[in-house]
């Protein structure tokens, strides 16, 4: 059930085990300052989810720096701190059924690759055997795209965009997308499985970064590219 009758001991339960996701990103370097946000959905119908409020330090989250907000990424609760400015991206991603929890972070390779491959669209990632760390993987012959959108103040247009694709079963966007000279957006059936993903994917952002660095082989789309 929705609004204030949900379970006040189900609601402290993902509060702690979202203040346990902020400190591991924070010490990662995954979520400095008061970067990224997250979220885990109470209820699919009607949806409600429960999210990181706004400016909060991810590495000292207190029980207080959370939101419930609606289907429109509206303060369930009267007298409740102001939410993330991208709770609407955490709606768009929780209307698909499957999706129980979203995680957003800003570690240095997502920032960076996120505007390295913007001119393509994206990259792929494939071969690691970490990539079977990620939910329907079975084999690191795997290619993962990762796509890249534009960074944007218009949240609500962008998270138009983000349900549109989510809508489309061919185009559909599966574990990840960047944000370019932002950070990675992930998620899962539930929050253990969404932290699983982020630790899977900043490694894998990591190695396709580190490789960079050691090979010099930059997408020559990078070197064409300025703005």
């Amino acid at each position: 059930m929705s609004g204030p009758s949900t379970s006040s001991f189900r609601i402290d339960q993902h509060v702690s085990d979202l203040r346990e996701v902020g400190a591991l990103c924070y010490e990662r370097g995954w979520s400095l300052g008061t970067s990224s946000n997250y979220s885990v959905v109470i209820n699919h119908n009607p949806l409600e989810l429960l999210v990181t409020a706004s400016g909060k330090d991810k590495g000292r989250l207190t029980p207080s720096d959370f939101v419930r907000v609606d289907g429109q990424g509206q303060p369930v609760l009267p007298d409740s701190p102001k939410p993330s400015a991208e709770t609407l991206l955490h709606v768009a991603l929780a209307l698909q059924p499957e999706v129980g929890a979203i995680l957003h972070t800003h570690s240095v390779s997502s920032t960076l690759l996120s505007d390295l491959y913007f001119p393509d669209g994206g990259f792929h990632i494939e071969g690691y055997e970490m990539l079977k760390g990620l939910a329907g993987i079975k084999t690191h012959e795997t290619s993962k795209w990762v796509e890249i959108f534009e960074n944007t103040q218009d949240i609500p247009a962008l998270a138009r965009q983000i349900e549109e694709r989510q809508k489309d079963i061919e185009r559909r966007l599966q574990h990840v997308f960047l944000i370019r000279r932002h950070g990675l957006y992930t998620w899962g059936r539930d929050l253990d499985e969404a932290r699983r993903h982020v630790e899977i994917l900043e490694f894998l952002l990591d190695v396709v970064a580190r490789r960079l660095l050691l090979t010099g082989a930059v997408p020559a789309s990078a070197l064409d590219y300025s703005s």
